[in-house]
């Protein structure tokens, strides 16, 4: 064998020798996390915060009743379930959320474990945010991030609790604690467990409110979904508390939309992207040019790019199907064509429904107005629009309020829940 052939096979060892050293960095130093925020003088960036700022804004205006509000905004966390299910590689369709809802599970244990993620996923958004709603919360704690990984695990049966590292060997999840093991993400292998305090420490002095400017603080939910996902401080769940706590931040910062619009759907429709572009980021940097960081400044600057795009995408989005006139003839058409079951009262049903989308809520007597129709007939059409499910009541003689049951949603609100590809877990 002649000596450049030698020379090129120890050229080859040293190479794979070095690949695998990088790809088993164990990070334990928080200066390694750098940089935290992208390059300042990125135009398009704050450009995308000032898009979603007016979007947010237009967003709170289409909606003028406080019941269709609060009745969206449980559509959407439904929803949100739906797609963080989708993007961890588990389909349960919005009738088996409602069904979870009302603790009907189904008999195939893949199926109902799809299910109590989705229930504990519902009712973990919902403590958060009456949590949030209460005040005094430090959204970017240690303390906050462990509460909302205990709070979903504990609605989990201890079967649930169980985490696979990539070699195969398991641990138990133990809701609300940080690993106390090594893990592999991909090519990335997350910081030591043993120094994660220390990188959520840094997470929290780099983020926290006092650090970051109002024009950027967009760009720094963006950067921070992306180095806590990047930390992997749990065992497992880790996708599920990011995007959690993403939406935490959006609701501290008043840019969820009074829970009209969510993330999770977004990030599902682009599942791909979304992990090419966590992936970038978690890279060291290239050179010179691409910051003076350990992990590359281009990479977090192209996943925050992506991140602020999905967001408006998604405003924008929720912004069009609440378009009150647009609803009202959408309203109109399900009656027409897709409750010709109803062969008495559909008109005059369809014209309650309208007024309830527009306001809400109304006394029982409106409805003589709302139709034209003596009393006896009205309270058949009440009786009826209960019995459908397209109204609800909280007592047996109170006002009427908005429903939107799982049948008229591809209809009131086309394209809400796409039947998107399971493509595994990740």
């Amino acid at each position: 064998m002649s000596l450049m052939m030698n020379v090129l096979i120890l050229l080859k060892i040293f190479s794979m020798i070095f690949t695998m050293t990088e790809s088993l960095t164990v990070y334990r130093s928080v200066s390694s996390m750098e940089p935290l925020l992208p390059d300042p003088g990125r135009r398009e960036l704050g450009e995308l915060s000032q898009m979603i700022t007016l979007a947010v804004g237009e967003l709170n205006g289409k909606v003028r009743s406080a019941i269709v509000r609060d009745k969206v905004a449980a559509l959407v966390r439904n929803m949100n379930c739906y797609y963080s299910n989708l993007i961890e590689g588990h389909k349960t369709l919005p009738r088996d959320i409602e069904r979870a809802r009302h603790q009907d599970f189904d008999r195939d244990v893949k199926q109902k474990e799809n299910q109590l993620l989705s229930l504990a996923h519902i009712q973990t958004e919902e403590a958060m945010v009456a949590r949030l709603r209460d005040g005094g919360v430090d959204v970017y704690s240690q303390d906050f991030l462990c509460w909302i990984h205990g709070e979903f695990y504990r609605r989990l049966p201890e079967s649930m609790h169980i985490s696979r590292t990539a070699a195969g060997r398991e641990y138990r999840i133990q809701p609300g604690k940080l690993r106390d093991y090594l893990v592999d993400v991909g090519r990335h292998t997350p910081p030591d467990f043993a120094a994660l305090p220390a990188f959520l420490g840094r997470f929290h002095e780099g983020y926290g409110d006092e650090c970051i400017l109002a024009t950027n603080r967009l760009i720094a939910i963006a950067a921070a979904h992306h180095r806590l996902a990047w930390i992997h401080p749990f065992g497992d769940g880790n996708g599920r508390v990011a995007r959690l706590h993403s939406r935490a931040l959006l609701i501290r910062h008043g840019l969820d939309g009074g829970g009209l619009w969510t993330l999770a759907r977004g990030l599902a429709r682009a599942r791909t992207r979304y992990y090419e572009r966590l992936q970038e980021a978690d890279r060291t940097r290239e050179s010179d040019l691409d910051g003076r960081g350990n992990l590359t400044e281009r990479g977090l600057a192209r996943f925050c790019a992506f991140f602020l795009e999905t967001i408006l995408d998604q405003v924008q989005f929720m912004g069009g199907l609440l378009n009150l006139a647009d609803l009202r003839i959408r309203v109109e058409r399900y009656f027409a064509y897709e409750a010709l079951h109803l062969k008495k009262h559909r008109e005059a049903l369809v014209r309650v429904v309208q007024v309830l989308v527009d306001e809400g809520e109304c006394p029982r007597e409106r409805v003589v107005e709302v139709t034209g129709k003596g009393g006896t007939t009205t309270a058949e059409i009440i009786k009826l629009g209960l019995a459908e499910g397209y109204i609800e009541t909280p007592s047996p003689k109170g006002r009427l309020q908005i429903a939107f049951p799982e049948k008229v949603l591809p209809f009131y609100f086309p394209n809400l829940f796409i039947d998107l590809p399971v493509e595994g877990n990740s």
